[in-house]
């Protein structure tokens, strides 16, 4: 494999910023470390909580997504991750640890888990929004949700699943890797909303 390792960044937001990687960095899995003691074994993201304000890491096989504390620029972290994603890849220890698949739940007990949290307490608080989310599947440690009722093509959803529902599922559930929308939103009610790269 080619040392020429090319990475894209995209700050989705203020606080989040997005690595394309050019080959898997971590292949066919994906993990989310919500603090630098969960990253304790995995030396990409326990490098990258060495730096200033990170709050949480998540790599999914060619994806890492970085979410910082603070509204500071993004150029220079982005340039240190960028590296630290390079340097990792080039060393012959794997980036994420052996211990972290071994330990994985079930996907049964994955998806009992989800299906509880959104029956009990998801649900009922997008109902005073007229709307609801459904639990579509569960591979591996992904979930796949869609949104429906109010939540269908509002423009509001993916701040929603983002900001709401993913930090109740990942408190409830921490070994959850990515949490996936696959609601058809352009078929929603709302035609103001425009489907977002975020």
């Amino acid at each position: 494999m080619s040392d020429q390792i090319k990475i894209q960044a995209q700050v989705v937001s203020n606080e989040v910023c997005q690595f394309t990687v050019d080959r898997p960095v971590y292949p066919n899995g994906a993990v989310y470390f919500g603090s630098k003691k969960e990253s304790e074994g995995s030396p990409l993201a326990e490098k990258i909580f060495e730096l200033e304000n990170i709050s949480s890491v998540m790599v999914h096989e060619s994806i890492v997504k970085v979410t910082k504390v603070d509204r500071d620029d993004w150029m220079p972290i982005a340039k240190q991750v960028g590296a630290i994603i390079r340097t990792t890849l080039q060393s012959d220890t794997p980036a994420i640890s052996e211990d972290v698949e071994k330990n994985l739940p079930s996907e049964e007990e994955i998806r009992n888990k989800v299906s509880e949290l959104i029956e009990t307490q998801i649900n009922p608080a997008v109902a005073s929004h007229g709307g609801y989310v459904q639990l579509v599947d569960v591979k591996k440690n992904n979930i796949y949700l869609q949104l429906g009722g109010g939540c269908q093509g509002c423009g509001m959803a993916n701040v929603t699943l983002r900001q709401g529902i993913e930090k109740m599922i990942r408190q409830s559930v921490p070994q959850v890797g990515s949490v996936l929308d696959v609601t058809d939103h352009v078929a929603g009610a709302n035609p103001y909303y425009a489907p977002s790269n975020k």
